[in-house]
């Protein structure tokens, strides 16, 4: 192992054996007089005369893992191992537990880590496509029908899907313990609104347990559970909260305002910092900028995109894809074929903001994306995306077109504003 990687943990799995290795070579890069060694201890240690010891370069270590002491690594390890050690031997079976989460992606690690509860994926994904505040059934109808045709779905299927997710909800007496597992991006906290709205209306006798996870310790880019190892999931599983009515009666008012037809009321709830879920305002100020931007008329998605290939010249889809996902999103939210499905309208109409070289015989992550001069006056400011009357998109309940008056973000002002069609 070279002394040069700060090893960046993506899954949470923290060895305190492998982190003493890792700082033993630390040092001996040190002593080499290593550049990259010297480098990486200059970021977090005041240059001294003294020679550096093991324990500074066990500081450097806690310190690129995010912790302020190796004595605070060490700590969080040996609670990740105790956690583990507790969950494995008593599990979630003094309850009968129904774990809900906005998709399949920690199932099997909840087994392995020792949860054997029933499980349900509720992953309408609210983040995109039309949103109404319809009843239940009318509501997984008109979701069902839009996830058909924007992802090519049988409509049979989708409706069966949504009929899955939905349906359970209607059968939470069986359960004496609720847990919802969330972390802080628009995809998520949208659905644990509309989750809130819902509990609130069904009032079901199981207590209601909520996990929600903006960060966690040792890993540098958190984007969501998913990506966690199953011990972790188990150190998360004494940290949930019992939901609380001011959560229950936030999330009915955040699925209100998100099925509006204009936005004044979601922009309001996110002035209130919603406290009483601090990650669902963020989450909710993300969603309000897909709103397209008042100058070019694209959504933040949709122009990082852009600013992605405009920096990096013609990338295949899958590329643009990570790059937007590792570096540039500010709150990562979307599912690669939600991305995907975003870039087709940029490539559609009589002036298309992106080619590509490759046909339909090509696996869209491998089919290279060329920003054209159109685009590039769209990202620009000199052309607005809207007087191409793209097709009909929606962010939220808020429907946007190119051919009438235009729900738009002023990021001078952060504030929406009506941008008259066709505006020169």
């Amino acid at each position: 192992m070279s002394s040069t990687s700060t090893r960046p943990i993506s899954n949470g799995r923290l060895n305190l054996e492998q982190q003493r290795k890792r700082a033993k070579e630390l040092l001996k890069g040190i002593n080499a007089g290593e550049p990259a060694a010297l480098s990486r201890v200059n970021q977090w240690i005041t240059p001294r005369s003294a020679a550096l010891k093991l324990a500074d370069a066990q500081l450097v270590i806690a310190r690129e893992c995010g912790f302020a002491s190796w004595p605070r690594l060490k700590q969080h390890i040996d609670s990740i191992s105790l956690a583990n050690q507790r969950l494995l031997s008593e599990g979630d079976q003094d309850l009968k537990t129904l774990h809900i989460r906005c998709g399949s992606d920690i199932q099997h690690s909840l087994r392995t880590a020792g949860l054997t509860g029933d499980f349900l994926e509720f992953s309408d994904p609210y983040c995109i496509g039309p949103l109404s505040d319809s009843d239940p059934q009318t509501l997984l109808r008109e979701r069902a029908t839009f996830l058909a045709e924007a992802f090519d779905l049988a409509p049979a299927d989708a409706l069966g899907r949504q009929q899955q997710g939905y349906g359970t909800l209607l059968r939470l007496d069986r359960y004496q313990r609720i847990v919802l597992w969330f972390e802080h991006d628009s995809y998520d906290q949208l659905i644990l609104a509309y989750l809130l709205h819902r509990l609130r209306e069904l009032q079901p006798s199981a207590e209601l347990q909520l996990i929600a996870v903006d960060q966690v310790p040792g890993v540098e880019r958190f984007i969501g559970i998913g990506q966690l190892a199953p011990e972790v999931l188990s150190w998360l599983w004494p940290q949930r909260k019992q939901v609380t009515p001011e959560q229950l009666r936030l999330g009915s008012d955040a699925w209100q305002a998100l099925t509006a037809d204009d936005p004044a009321a979601l922009l309001a709830l996110i002035k209130t910092g919603t406290p009483a879920l601090p990650m669902l305002g963020t989450a909710l100020h993300r969603h309000l900028q897909q709103l397209p931007d008042l100058d070019c008329g694209l959504g933040l998605t949709e122009r990082l995109s852009l600013q992605i290939l405009e920096r990096e010249g013609p990338l295949p889809t899958g590329k643009v894809f990570a790059a937007l996902m590792r570096h540039d999103e500010p709150l990562p939210y979307l599912g690669d074929t939600m991305f995907w499905w975003m870039m087709q309208p940029l490539m559609g109409g009589e002036r298309p903001l992106l080619t590509s070289d490759h046909g339909e015989d090509t696996p869209w992550q491998d089919r290279s994306l060329h920003i054209t001069s159109h685009g590039h006056a769209v990202l620009s400011g000199h052309n607005n995306w809207l007087d191409t009357h793209p097709k009909r998109r929606w962010v939220g309940g808020i429907a946007i077109d190119g051919d009438r008056d235009s729900w738009c973000l002023n990021k001078g002002t952060g504030r929406p504003q009506k941008r008259p069609a066709n505006v020169a």
